[in-house]
């Protein structure tokens, strides 16, 4: 049976690459590559790779790293908007940083802050910092977040983008056994124009949509 693509849900997918212990599709439509769902790994697996990050607010690089989000989001911003940190993980970092540039910022993660109610608010902004490669279904995830998201709000992502079939053979990045589907320039576009997002920012793995 297809795997249909858990983005666009197309059926019409190529082998994009395959190593010993999973392969990857890539659909033709909407040029999602994943990872077939058989080589998922379970919750427990999974929340144990994320219980091994270190990533605290007291870890210099590790704020440098998110600053290349939050610096030109924060210049998007009109005083007195609030935000949600989706997929904060264990420690939210992000949120804290921008919280102390005078923002309000909620969180929510899957497995340490799993509060249904937050995704029932409005959000001027939403991030997704290191998010987008580890769902197993986008569409519904990004539906979710949008249903959070204000007309004219801003969605701020920061993921590796694919680059072609060379360089994803040599690239690090598919080497996380958490990291199930890759995002491309392609992929992004397709996102506008089905989703009403229109990109305002970009630069390398940073992304900043508008939403019309």
């Amino acid at each position: 049976m297809l795997d249909p693509c858990p983005l666009c849900h197309h059926a019409c997918r190529e082998e994009f690459f395959r190593e010993s212990s999973r392969y990857y599709l890539r659909c033709n439509y909407c040029q999602l590559v994943y990872v077939p769902a058989e080589f998922h790994l379970s919750l427990a697996r999974e929340r144990a790779e994320y219980d091994k990050h270190e990533n605290t607010d007291n870890h210099p690089g590790y704020r440098q790293f998110l600053s290349r989000l939050s610096e030109p989001l924060i210049c998007l911003l009109r005083q007195g908007a609030r935000g949600l940190d989706f997929g904060c993980g264990p420690g939210p970092v992000l949120s804290a940083m921008i919280h102390d540039r005078g923002f309000s910022v909620d969180i929510f993660d899957p497995f340490y802050f799993p509060s249904s109610a937050t995704l029932r608010r409005e959000y001027d902004f939403v991030t997704a910092t290191e998010v987008l490669e580890h769902l197993r279904q986008p569409r519904q995830t990004l539906d979710d977040i949008l249903r959070c998201l204000r007309p004219g709000g801003y969605l701020g992502v920061m993921t590796k983008l694919v680059i072609g079939a060379g360089a994803f053979s040599r690239w690090h990045y598919k080497n996380d056994p958490t990291h199930i589907v890759f995002f491309s320039q392609h992929t992004f576009r397709w996102l506008c124009e089905q989703l009403n997002l229109h990109i305002v920012y970009q630069k390398n793995d940073v992304v900043i949509f508008r939403k019309g």
